[in-house]
């Protein structure tokens, strides 16, 4: 549990904001220097949501999306705004806000707000959202606030809406990174975490033709 490995919760959070601070604002940068693998993570995350997407009566819509960590847009540009009306984003750092504006280019007109806001404070508009996106930031949330952002996500979802997370998973218990004080937890402590948020699992997937050298990416899509 993060309550194990966070000593000091202002500090946790302070430091990764001022990390952020200093990544450029590119996709390499968003990546930690793995700009290659965005295209193999977008179309396997394409693939995963479509399925929802597609099914019959009780299927998701497609009005409006939030990316939530969304730094400049890549998941904003290359996933959500191709399959969804309008998006909304929220990253904790204005300086990617603010180059997300360029970087969208024309379509990011359809990107009706821009949170400067660290998801720990972040409460998602209630019954506004089809998909909720969350990836790579989870490990930045300490295991409350995680639980009680998804709880928020869960009543910001309109009917048929799912929430999703792609992260890191950590072979067992909870790993600190302090370079970008952000921690990784195995599948365990994160299904813990969504049974807690009140959320159902629908579907689990890792993720597949990632370098060996880094943790293992797994997707879940709830309710």
């Amino acid at each position: 549990m993060t309550s194990e490995v966070v000593e000091n919760e202002f500090e946790f959070y302070s430091k990764a904001e001022k990390y952020w601070k200093d990544v450029p604002a590119t996709v390499d940068g968003m990546l930690g220097g793995y700009g290659h693998i965005s295209s193999i993570d977008i179309n396997s995350s394409r693939k995963f949501l479509q399925r929802f997407l597609r099914e019959g009566p009780n299927r998701t819509g497609t009005t409006r999306a939030l990316d939530c960590g969304a730094g400049i847009g890549r998941i904003t540009k290359r996933l959500l705004l191709p399959l969804f009306k309008t998006v909304d984003m929220v990253d904790v750092t204005e300086d990617f806000l603010t180059k997300a504006k360029s970087y969208l280019g024309e379509e990011g007109r359809r990107v009706r707000n821009y949170f400067c806001c660290g998801l720990q404070d972040f409460s998602p508009e209630p019954n506004s959202y089809d998909v909720i996106w969350i990836q790579w930031v989870i490990g930045h949330l300490t295991d409350n606030h995680l639980s009680d952002f998804l709880k928020r996500c869960r009543a910001g979802l309109r009917p048929n809406g799912i929430v999703v997370i792609k992260d890191n998973m950590a072979q067992e218990g909870v790993i600190m990174d302090d370079v970008d004080s952000s921690v990784c937890r195995d599948l365990d402590v994160v299904h813990k975490i969504i049974r807690r948020a009140g959320l159902r699992l629908l579907a689990e997937e890792r993720q597949e033709n990632f370098p060996d050298e880094i943790y293992h990416v797994y997707t879940f899509a709830m309710r």
